[in-house]
């Protein structure tokens, strides 16, 4: 009886372990229902009742007109639409590709050379206040901007009289030659705390010990920067490109509150123009085959940005 009773007390042991471990997906599916559910009534189903209203002439009122492509061979010669996403392309510029510049080195300088010298404490200060603007209610910001940027009252143009350089003053929003400039310059600002945050948590995971042989070995601020930091958050640079790159073809708030695509069309993007022919204009059918182009578009970019993300990795 000795010799079989420690054999017992290990099977009495093991059993507790087999309950705890089901099989694998038993039951587990009941917890992706109510994704599931949100997901097919909130994304699934409005986005299949737009491709289908694009197919149509509709205002909104009434029973659609069906039309097949007619509204896909009006987006073809429209120069509105084409003009549209050309400002797209350049806020893409503002939005995604300027400030994932600037915030890798400024990431870099806050963690590598301000955290070290004035401490950890100030570093996350600074970082916050560059965070500041992704915490600002769109609409907020843009009112805010809105008045520094007037012509008549705003901040720019009188601090522009008052250090003699009056003659650079503008309207800036007003203009057609410099409002686009002026939406994309906001937009880096607003964009610029995102990129910080995350490479300043990427920079979290990186060996501490490759920055102090590399310091050792006399490398410059700037070696260490383009041979360790670039590198070693790759990863995080890829998502940063993906998110700001969608964020600036869907971006719609700034630019309602801001310009409402104006002056004239010099600043409209697909997602206002398809706004416009929505809710303005009562052309549902229209404006359901320009937000289904850019679905299909943010699609497209975003399968390409996690192909090259998985072939570098």
């Amino acid at each position: 009886m000795a010799v079989h009773a420690p054999a017992a007390r290990a099977g009495q042991a093991r059993a507790p372990e087999s309950v705890r471990r089901p099989r694998a997906g038993a039951g587990y599916w009941v917890y992706l229902v109510p994704g599931a559910v949100l997901l097919f009534a909130v994304i699934v189903v409005p986005f299949l009742m737009n491709i289908g209203a694009s197919f149509t002439r509709w205002s909104g009122v009434g029973t659609p007109k069906w039309i097949g492509f007619d509204n896909y061979r009006r987006l073809l010669g429209d120069a509105t639409f084409w003009s549209s996403f050309q400002h797209n392309v350049a806020l893409i510029v503002a939005m995604a590709i300027v400030p994932t510049l600037l915030g890798l080195l400024l990431a870099a300088a806050l963690f590598d050379y301000i955290g070290r010298r004035f401490g950890t404490r100030t570093a996350s200060a600074l970082r916050a206040a560059y965070y500041l603007p992704q915490v600002l209610p769109v609409a907020v910001a843009g009112v805010v901007w809105g008045w520094m940027l007037h012509p008549s009252y705003g901040a720019l143009n009188q601090v522009l009289e008052a250090v003699g350089l009056g003659s650079l003053a503008e309207n800036w929003l007003g203009d057609p030659d410099v409002a686009l400039a002026s939406v994309m310059a906001i937009m880096v600002w607003f964009q610029l705390g995102y990129p910080v945050v995350i490479f300043m948590a990427g920079l979290q995971r990186v060996d501490p010990a490759l920055y102090e042989a590399a310091e050792i070995d006399g490398a410059s601020w700037w070696r260490r920067f383009w041979h360790i930091t670039v590198p070693q958050i790759r990863p995080e640079t890829f998502v940063v490109l993906l998110t700001c790159t969608i964020a600036a073809l869907k971006v719609f708030g700034p630019i309602f509150v801001l310009t409402r695509g104006g002056p004239g069309k010099a600043t409209i993007v697909p997602s206002y123009f398809s706004y416009q022919n929505f809710f303005e204009k009562a052309n549902v059918g229209y404006g359901s085959a320009i937000a289904t182009v850019l679905a299909i578009i943010i699609v497209v970019v975003t399968f390409l940005f996690l192909r090259v993300q998985e072939r570098e990795s």
